[in-house]
């Protein structure tokens, strides 16, 4: 069986926090939590008028899109994903991301098998070292074409 995610945003019952406990809790300013809103990403409970109360479904919530802008979700695909009521539509929206965050993971590991190179290297001249140089030559592009005009 395929698992989804789906958060529970519709039990109001529990809304106990105002927007500056949860602000404070996950070290944002409300009016983050105010922009989230507006982008259809939080539904706040309302109480006496316009006041926002939150509950725990809602840091759930928050907890979620957090993690998700830390894997390089935008606020657009985020919301895409946790509104999305079609599970293929969830799938394209996380296959997406996976292929980006793969693609960043392999440029990290390029780059950190250079600083490792770079501490094990006892050369006096760390751009005489022939192995830096194999590394590096990797990220060289071949001279662009030259044009010639008639």
């Amino acid at each position: 069986m395929a698992a989804s995610m789906r958060l529970n945003v519709d039990m109001k019952s529990s809304a106990t926090m105002s927007i500056g406990d949860i602000a404070a809790r996950f070290g944002l300013a409300t009016h983050v939590l105010r922009h989230w809103e507006a982008m259809g990403l939080l539904t706040p409970a309302r109480i006496g008028g316009d006041r926002r109360r939150y509950g725990t479904e809602d840091l759930y919530r928050v907890a979620a899109i957090l993690r998700a802008k830390e894997a390089g979700f935008s606020l657009d695909d985020v919301r895409e994903m946790i509104t999305a009521s079609d599970p293929a539509e969830r799938r394209a929206v996380l296959v997406r991301q996976r292929a980006e965050l793969a693609r960043r993971i392999a440029e990290a590991q390029v780059s950190l098998e250079l600083i490792d190179c770079a501490l094990d290297c006892d050369h006096e001249d760390l751009s005489s070292c022939p192995h830096f140089q194999a590394i590096l030559a990797e990220r060289i592009s071949p001279a662009p074409p030259t044009h010639v005009r008639v």
